[in-house]
């Protein structure tokens, strides 16, 4: 994974209804790096401006265990900006861009969000999008729609969505695909790719949602969504490197550097042959340790 070194830390990403309060209220207790106050599907259309209304109150409460806030915004267009004017204010660290179009979508988008941050006395492009691809025709187009914006952090597939869109059963099998097509775009533009390889809905399976989160793990993907605070600590565990792990990595490059002083290029740990690519893998596991590492120090 090679996303830039100003790339959020979201292992965890937990879904809250901006308009519950019940669930506002406390979502700063369930140890998420990101709270995505919803304005889209778990909010019903009579309750939308209510909920709108109500986003700088909900901003405040959840991050008041050091989350980073993120709202998830409506289509079509005229809700989306709605939901944006509400959201975009000093304390806000990203848009979920809901059913992402492709690039122009991300751009009219982005100028709009740059207009109400130099309005609002913010730094343009500080709120990052996350781009959520949830119909087919967007898989065809995903390259372009990753190199969109300088703004776009990350992208998503939209496993329900995408899955209704297919007349497909959202599973595993069915989903893997489609997700992988789209990290390949993501990563391939130097952003993160958040998700399981499976569905988040079946969110009781605890074991099961555990092994799918570290395969995504193995495959590039650096954290995930999730609608039921009972995955957050099964999220942040699977997208960390663990220890075993980081002083493996500590002791490639100690090897490496041993070799490189002998004038050595490959050299041999453990009965295995280490060559570059395995030395820069072990440098970006450690990068990510260190980024992880910086994120529990700043919320303690």
């Amino acid at each position: 994974m090679t996303s830039a070194p100003d790339a959020p830390v979201w292992r965890s990403l937990l879904y809250v209804p901006a308009n519950v309060a019940k669930f506002v209220d406390r979502a700063h207790e369930r140890g998420a790096d990101a709270v995505i106050l919803d304005l889209e599907d778990s909010v019903q259309p009579a309750d939308k401006d209510a909920a709108r209304a109500g986003l700088g109150a909900a901003m405040a409460k959840v991050s008041r265990a050091g989350a980073d806030t993120i709202v998830r915004i409506n289509r079509p267009i005229g809700m989306a900006v709605r939901d944006i004017e509400e959201a975009v204010r000093p304390g806000l660290k990203g848009l979920f861009i809901t059913k992402t179009e492709g690039a122009d979508h991300l751009r009219i988008l982005d100028e709009h969000v740059s207009e109400l941050e130099q309005r609002r006395g913010m730094p343009v492009g500080h709120v990052r999008f996350v781009g959520m691809i949830e119909h087919p025709r967007v898989v065809e187009r995903v390259h372009e729609t990753a190199r969109a914006t300088p703004r776009l952090a990350a992208l998503t597939l939209g496993g329900e969505d995408f899955a209704l869109e297919m007349g497909m059963v959202p599973a595993e099998e069915a989903l893997e695909l489609p997700k992988r097509l789209v990290s390949f775009a993501a990563i391939g533009a130097g952003l993160q790719m958040f998700g399981i390889l499976g569905t988040v809905a079946d969110y009781a399976n605890k074991e099961a949602n555990h092994r799918s989160a570290e395969r995504a793990r193995r495959f590039g993907f650096t954290g995930a969504t999730c609608v039921h605070p009972g995955l957050v600590d099964i999220l942040n565990a699977a997208f960390t490197p663990g220890a075993e792990e980081v002083a493996y990595a500590h002791k490639l490059i100690a090897a490496d550097q041993t070799a490189a002083a002998e004038g050595r290029g490959s050299f041999t740990v453990d009965g295995k042959m280490i060559d570059i690519p395995v030395i820069d893998r072990a440098r970006r596991l450690i990068v990510r340790h260190e980024a992880v590492q910086r994120r529990l120090a700043g919320r303690a």
